[in-house]
Formats: C-alpha cells, structure tokens, sequence
C-alpha cells in the first residue's frame, strides 16, 4: 500500500481522537477530561473532512466542541464541589471494564468481516455499494430548511436548546444556593477514605 498525504493525515486525526478519548476517561481532572474531550471531537472533525463532509465536520466543531463541551467547562468552572473531588475510583471499575470489552468485541465483530468468516450470517454490516447513487447538490441547502420547518426538526431543536440552558442555569445555581435560600458547604468526596471506613467497619 502506497504512503499517501490523506494516509498520514488519517492516522495523525485518528490518534488525536483515540489518544483524547481515552485521556479523558483516563484523567482524575473533570477540567482536563472536558478538554480531552474537545481533543477527541476535533479529531473527529478531522476524520470527516477526509470523508469529504464538510457540513458534518462543520457541526462537529460548532455544536460538540463550540456548544455542548463549552457548556460542560462551563459546569464544571461554575460548580466548586465539582472541583474539590479527590478521588472516583471504586469497585464498579471492573464492571466497567467488562461493559466496555464486550462493546469493542461486539463493533469490530460488526464493522468487520470476521462475523461472515467465522460461519455467522447476517451479522456484519456491508458498507460497500456498487455504484452509489450521488449526493444532490441541495442536500445542504434541504437539509438547513428542515431544521428550522415547523413540520420537521424545529421542535427538537428548540428542546435542545432549552435542555443545554437548563443545565447551565442549574450549575449557576449550585455555585449560589443562597438564592434558594440554602448555604450547602462544599463537599469533598474521596473514595479512598470511604473503602477504608468500610473495611475498618
């Protein structure tokens, strides 16, 4: 297989999104792992932009990392008992393990030929048309009029919408529960000094 420029643009945008996916679930910083999340979103983006869709890359970059990760920092930033968390790690990590081992086995088993290899019908799917039929040059232009048509995706854009306000409303009042009347100090959890009360227990 020939070395190509899209080749080694490919791999770089695969190992940004591979390498922030797993940083973010890796890191004990809720700051950081928002950030490693934007990380893995632009490389997502990226991989679209290979894949000829531009539209797809744009939204990628304007509604997951300029929208949804940006009201996520902005949780997190608002939300000091956030902040203040030591430690997350306890004994569901190993079921988490599993969940995430059997999810991996069950993609590649249908994103790759391995199913039909090994005598299972009608499992894999089949990514590969003959001649495909070609995208319409006002796909883009139908597509932007169906969100804001009353009769199609309107609704559930403005549901959006109000659900990402709410959740920013709800950090700001977490970070000032006075305005409800309520001082709550901040919490400090550390999983760490919980196991070890359970096991003097």
């Amino acid at each position: 297989m020939d070395i190509t420029a899209e080749s080694i643009i490919f791999v770089i945008f695969s190992v940004i999104t591979l390498g922030g996916g797993l940083l973010m679930v890796t890191t004990r910083n809720l700051f950081h792992g928002a950030l490693y999340l934007m990380l893995s979103l632009f490389g997502v983006a990226g991989l679209f932009v290979l894949l000829t869709a531009p539209f797809l890359a744009g939204v990628q970059v304007i509604v997951y990392i300029g929208a949804i990760a940006i009201l996520i920092i902005f949780a997190i930033m608002l939300t000091p008992q956030v902040t203040q968390v030591v430690g997350m790690q306890n004994t569901q990590w190993v079921v988490a393990v599993i969940l995430a081992a059997i999810f991996f086995v069950t993609l590649v088993s249908v994103v790759s030929p391995i199913a039909d290899e090994i005598g299972v019908d009608n499992w894999n799917a089949d990514f590969t048309v003959d001649n495909p039929d070609d995208v319409p040059a006002d796909s883009i232009t139908d597509m932007g009029v169906k969100l804001v048509d009353q009769n199609h995706y309107l609704l559930p854009f403005e549901v959006a919408s109000v659900l990402l306000m709410a959740a920013l409303v709800g950090a700001v009042v977490m970070v000032n529960p006075t305005s409800l009347g309520k001082r709550t100090p901040p919490v400090t959890y550390d999983a760490r000094e919980e196991s070890a009360e359970d096991v003097s227990a």
